[in-house]
């Protein structure tokens, strides 16, 4: 135990202050540090729990360590009065030393099947004010930096403050009353500054429109450089929106598309699309969307018994023809998709390939067609939607998962009068980007 205790000093310049600081865990005594800075937030106690109240923040210092419930926890006492509570299990599966952790790949190595759930710190001492040591049964040791604890604080409010941070789920909703958004597309393929607002802007309200674009095939592949990559699908890396003969989508068509969000079809849809107009047609085809998310809020109100239907039914959706190669697809949905706090994360809906066939028994069909109906009424209000008219150069980014689009009618003639290119890139891939363009920007500042 000494040998691994003295290891772990080695590694690290001891303050004087905290040179007795060894916690002798299995006695349950604290630890008497001074001074150390870093994040969290505000705690107090009550009735010997741990509440969290005020704001998160990252910049406290570690005060005193101690052990609690027979050494299942580490409490980490910061100079700003709050604390944080961790379970020894967790810290042993994260142990960033070299056996346990890949840094290169950031990365856990400790197999799990070599985890004891059951673990027991055996003493905890606090380094140079800014690293907590544990020792382990069979004396393997582990460090922790102060800010790496403060930030992954497991109360409640430090645990929304880092998932908003790591997921932006911050949302603004809007009805006929949008702003949209509206940048320059050469800034954001070449200043990240841009890029970043651009993806910032593009989670909170769900659409952006890029102005400035050559009109010409050939430029969404430049913004899916810029992100990454682009989707691939049975269209095609791009396709082309355009009146079709023998159309095998109703887009390829100058009809008037109702609102609806592309490739329902999938297990997994699409999470953004990208349309860039070409040509524009001199009367009609103005887009039309919808915050999905908005309008499912005002069902959820509004018609309760509605809006429990769309969010438990799972609807058939099927896709059969020939593009980019020949396909067949199927899938079930449920119109609305909820977390599991009851959150709208995902609307799934196209009339034109919602299947004929219904996998639910009859006397449900009729309820499912009314709730729906009022869930399409409710997009269709004027309240709700927002009308635009792209023009040639002109690119609009769009959260296929939140917003309902579609487009007015408009004629044909002898020669093509309106022409897009589409294209599909995966949420993942666009916050990836967006994490990255953050870091690299904040750290400018």
């Amino acid at each position: 135990m000494w040998t691994a205790i003295a290891k772990c000093l080695s590694r690290t310049k001891v303050h004087p202050a905290c040179s007795r600081t060894l916690l002798q865990a299995q006695k349950g005594k604290c630890l008497h540090q001074k001074n150390f800075s870093l994040s969290s937030r505000l705690w107090q106690r009550s009735s010997g729990k741990a509440q969290a109240v005020e704001a998160f923040n990252m910049s406290a210092a570690i005060q005193t360590v101690e052990v609690l419930d027979a050494n299942q926890y580490i409490s980490v006492h910061w100079e700003d009065g709050s604390k944080s509570l961790y379970p020894s299990v967790w810290l042993r599966d994260n142990c960033q030393c070299p056996d346990c952790f890949l840094q290169s790949a950031k990365a856990r190595k400790l197999l799990l099947e070599n985890l004891d759930v059951n673990i027991e710190a055996k003493n905890v001492i606090l380094l140079e004010q800014k690293k907590v040591c544990i020792l382990w049964p069979d004396d393997h040791t582990s460090e922790f930096e102060a800010e790496w604890l403060k930030r992954r604080c497991f109360s409640e409010k430090a645990r929304a403050k880092l998932q908003e941070e790591l997921f932006l789920s911050e949302r603004q909703y809007w009805g006929s009353d949008l702003q949209l958004p509206t940048m320059a597309f050469e800034e954001v393929l070449h200043n990240d500054e841009s890029a970043y607002r651009w993806l910032v802007t593009l989670k909170k309200v769900g659409i952006v429109l890029l102005t400035g674009a050559a009109a010409r095939q050939g430029e969404l592949l430049k913004l899916g450089r810029r992100i990454g990559f682009l989707r691939l699908t049975f269209y095609g890396p791009t396709w082309q929106v355009q009146d079709k003969a023998d159309a095998n989508n109703v887009a390829y068509t100058s009809d008037k598309l109702s609102f609806h969000t592309d490739y329902p079809v999938m297990q997994f849809p699409p999470g953004v699309q990208l349309l860039h107009c070409i040509k524009q047609t001199p009367t009609g085809g103005e887009s039309e969307v919808v915050d999905g998310f908005h309008v499912a809020n005002k069902l959820k109100k509004q018609n309760p018994e509605a809006f429990q239907i769309l969010t438990s039914t799972a609807v058939d959706f099927t896709d059969i023809g020939v593009d980019y190669c020949d396909f067949s697809m199927q899938a079930k949905q449920r119109i609305i998709d909820v977390d599991d706090k009851g959150q709208v994360v995902r609307i799934n809906f196209n009339n034109a390939t919602r299947d004929t066939v219904f996998d639910v028994s009859t006397e449900k069909v009729k309820p499912f067609y009314a709730a729906l109906k009022d869930y399409v009424n409710l997009l269709n209000s004027t309240d709700n939607k927002y009308t635009y008219k792209m023009k040639p150069g002109d690119i609009a980014v769009f959260d296929n998962w939140r917003l309902l689009h579609g487009r007015q009618s408009y004629e044909t003639g002898a020669e093509i009068s309106r022409f897009l290119e589409g294209a599909y890139a995966d949420w993942d891939v666009v916050m990836s980007r967006l994490r990255i363009l953050q870091k690299n920007v904040l750290n400018r500042k």
